[in-house]
């Protein structure tokens, strides 16, 4: 029985072992599949063991049949039945309902704080476009009433959310440190001077309906949340690539609000004049709206062609309206002016580089090829990048944050380098901060056999070819974006940074350049990493030359040659000789290489 138990125990393990082999080969597989095409998609979960013991022979093993099954319920969370159908449940609901409300929101980066003030603009806009055309124009009445007042207390709703949700919730800095605490924070909004005019925006004065009617005037103070909109400006143009788009729809946007108030303005004043009875005011015939603002338009752009005013009313009216017109469509003009020009101001810069360096080259008749050139150089670099010179743009930022843009455009390419490797990890950040960008044009050399290495180049974009052969054209490899070359250049000393190849741009390369001046500056400060580099380049620079020792090439002729060294087994019969005392020729002989010895020394 004992015997019986061993094996069946024996038995047990060793299919056990076996089933785990084939599941782990099956993995391997997976993983080489995900390795060599990154597009098959495959299990990320292991097959976890059983915690069944080896030694022990009663210990239970689970059967391997519970994964698969274990596997296909994970797979069909997502669905659920209903009666005789089964539909899929959408796991984003699972999102949704254990969602929880943030504590606090950062009002510059949380793009969900961006969306709501969204929102609460677009109920802004509701109330500041619509109060005057319900005043002024008839369009409210008494049958389409319950429709405006559902949006109007909807629009309410959201102003009363924006203030007991999200502006307590608001963080804020002082004294340097970002205050997340929520007293803090509330009590930092309700001493602002934005919780006064929330306050004021959400006045009752709706229960004055029941005394004088819906007067669409008593909502007025819903306008003065005009800090929102504000708001909503500058977190949108901080996200948006292209923020000049939306400023010159916003000034549009004023343009034409400011034609849509002296639109109801002048139907008010025909209304009150009365409708036809005059040649100036509104005749009441076709769509009001559409004929006032016509007419809104002729005035506030000073068109003309308009009838005159009849009575000291309309005189005035016109009058206001003419000041009005000519001062608010200068300040159209000139923030326009301003908006295009701000956007534009990249591409004007690059234009008036261009022909002052047009002009330079035609005063002193330099060749067409050349300038062609130049401006081939001028068109890429601009269309490229955006900008003629990187670093003009990084140098108003601080010294860390260029430091976080270095790193991340070329910190997994310069930390690869053979020759720094090893090396202090500040010393690379400090080298970062050093690159500078050049483009080349195609067919430019980048660097010429024999001249002085300054240099370290690291290709961002484009490629370049090393030519080398008896004339010096034919192509031995091609460095793609990501390569680094010259770097033993920066280091070596005594005619070893000579260039060894001629390195040119196989169309278009965009280059990051690290100055020999540059990096002796920096090691100044970093004297263990300084030897280790010296001694990592003479390595590189013995290991370059030892081949070509080794092929054979003709060294320096000597003008002695060196002798031949003794035999080894002459050496043991000389020292045998010696250690006898003998008088023989042996012994002779061996007095005789000494004194040539000694001769020779």
């Amino acid at each position: 029985r004992v015997g019986s138990a061993t094996s069946l125990s024996s038995t047990v393990i060793n299919n056990r072992l076996q089933e785990l082999v084939k599941l782990f080969k099956e993995r391997t597989e997976k993983v080489k599949e995900k390795l060599t095409d990154p597009d098959v998609s495959s299990d990320d979960e292991s097959p976890a063991a059983s915690p069944a013991k080896l030694a022990p022979a009663a210990a239970p093993v689970p059967p391997l049949e519970e994964e698969p099954e274990r596997d296909k319920s994970a797979g069909d969370e997502h669905y659920c039945e209903m009666m005789c159908c089964t539909f899929k449940y959408q796991p984003w609901l699972d999102h949704l309902k254990n969602y929880q409300f943030p504590s606090s929101i950062d009002p510059l980066t949380n793009l969900m704080y961006v969306l709501w003030l969204f929102f609460v603009v677009m109920a802004w806009n509701w109330n500041c476009w619509l109060i005057p055309v319900r005043w002024a124009f008839p369009y409210q009445t008494p049958a389409n009433i319950h429709y405006w007042l559902l949006v109007d207390y909807l629009c309410d709703l959201i102003y009363l959310l924006d203030i007991l949700v999200f502006q307590t919730r608001l963080q804020f800095v002082r004294g340097g440190d970002i205050i997340t605490d929520k007293k803090a924070m509330k009590e930092n909004y309700l001493r602002s001077q934005r919780f006064k005019m929330d306050v004021v925006c959400l006045l009752p004065l709706d229960f004055f309906y029941f005394k004088v009617g819906v007067n669409p005037l008593l909502r007025f103070p819903r306008c003065l949340k005009y800090m929102a909109f504000f708001e909503f400006n500058n977190r949108l143009e901080a996200i948006l690539s292209k923020a000049y788009i939306y400023r010159v729809i916003r000034t549009t946007a004023y343009l034409l609000y400011s034609l849509h108030v002296n639109s109801c303005l002048y139907y008010w004043a025909s209304a009150y004049e009365g409708l036809g009875s005059t040649t100036w005011v509104y005749d009441g015939e076709g769509n009001s709206y559409i004929r006032c603002y016509y007419w809104a338009v002729k005035t506030l752009i000073t068109i003309g062609g308009l009838p005159d005013p009849k009575t000291l009313f309309e005189i005035v009216f016109q009058l206001l309206n003419y000041f009005t017109g000519v001062f608010a469509f200068s300040v159209m003009i000139g923030q326009m002016r301003d908006v295009v020009g701000a956007a534009t101001a990249g591409q004007t810069y690059y234009r008036s580089c261009m022909d002052s360096t047009i002009k330079y080259m035609n005063f002193y008749k330099i060749p067409k090829t050349i300038q062609n050139r130049v401006k081939t150089w001028y068109e890429y670099t601009w269309h490229s990048q955006g900008m003629l010179d990187e670093s003009e743009l990084l140098v108003q930022l601080p010294d860390k944050m260029r430091l976080d843009i270095a790193i991340d455009v070329n910190y997994n390419i310069v930390s690869k380098v053979a020759l720094f490797q090893g090396c202090d990890r500040q010393l690379i950040f400090d080298m970062l901060k050093r690159l500078r960008s050049v483009v080349y044009l195609p067919n430019d050399y980048v660097c010429k056999k024999g001249e002085i290495g300054r240099e370290m180049y690291i290709i961002q974009a484009g490629q370049v070819q090393v030519l080398g052969g008896p004339d010096g054209k034919t192509v031995l490899v091609t460095l793609k974006a990501g390569s680094v070359f010259g770097e033993i250049s920066l280091l070596a000393a005594g005619g070893g940074n000579r260039r060894t190849a001629n390195v040119i741009a196989h169309g278009f390369a965009n280059l990051f350049i690290l100055d020999k001046k540059d990096l002796n500056e920096i090691l100044v400060h970093y004297p263990e990493s300084q030897k280790l580099l010296r001694k990592k380049a003479k390595k590189m620079l013995k290991n370059n030359n030892k081949p070509k020792d080794e092929k054979g090439v003709p060294g320096d002729p000597l003008i002695i040659p060196p002798k031949a060294d003794t035999p080894k087994l002459f050496q043991a019969a000389l020292a045998a000789a010696g250690r006898m005392g003998g008088k023989g020729p042996l012994a002779q002989l061996r007095w005789r290489l000494k004194e040539l010895k000694a001769m020779q020394v």
